[in-house]
């Protein structure tokens, strides 16, 4: 029995071995290569809303990419508190302006884990820089109406981000990034609420990517 035993306990070792010297590698798959040129639309969900934009992306390699984009969305003050009436509308006490900030960035994409992941989830950082305008409209007014009366404000801002492209369609994009926006405006700053002005605004959005890539 310790013979039987002994004999199983070499055998079966080493013909594992001999299959594995038998056996040949698979060789590793070519990375897929996309075209350089991207260009979409981005869909926004923020802190303070919603905000729609595009942009367009130019590929250097396959871990840089250079970037510009514009969008569009609202700016709220972190001390706004929205209450619903009866009739189901919602209102703002104390709100002066609403605030729209436009920001175009220009900036670079770097891939990460080139080797260690698959094509179709292509993981990355990137950051920009560039300027904003921001509109500001009388909140006591009509939404679409009060365009009418809205004034302007410069400021200087961008973002840093992560998020990631997927699929292996060469054709068309979709990807989502997270990103932390920084405004700095060149004057006193917008007023939200009355009487307090916010000479900067921030905040996190998460960016939904569709585009076409050629």
């Amino acid at each position: 029995m310790r013979r039987l035993i002994f004999l199983i306990l070499f055998i079966i070792p080493t013909s594992l071995l001999f299959s594995q010297e038998i056996g040949e590698l698979v060789p590793p798959k070519s990375p897929l290569i996309f075209p350089p040129n991207a260009w979409g639309f981005d869909l926004m969900i923020g802190e303070s809303g919603f905000g729609f934009g595009g942009f367009y992306r130019k590929q250097l390699s396959t871990k840089f990419t250079l970037f510009g984009d514009i969008s569009i969305s609202e700016a709220k003050d972190e001390r706004e508190i929205e209450y619903i009436d009866i009739y189901g509308q919602t209102f703002t006490i104390g709100k002066q302006n609403r605030v729209f900030q436009i920001p175009v960035t220009f900036g670079a994409q770097f891939r990460l884990f080139e080797n260690e992941l698959t094509d179709n989830l292509r993981p990355y950082i990137n950051a920009g820089v560039g300027p904003t305008i921001a509109l500001t409209t009388p909140y006591a007014e009509e939404f679409f109406r009060a365009f009418s009366y809205s004034q302007t404000h410069y400021a200087v801002g961008g973002y840093a981000g992560f998020g990631a492209n997927f699929g292996l369609d060469q054709k068309s994009l979709i990807g989502i990034n997270v990103r932390y926006y920084y405004t700095q405006f060149l004057d006193e700053g917008v007023e939200i609420l009355k009487d307090r002005y916010k000479s900067a605004l921030s905040g996190f959005y998460i960016t939904l990517n569709f585009g076409f890539m050629y």
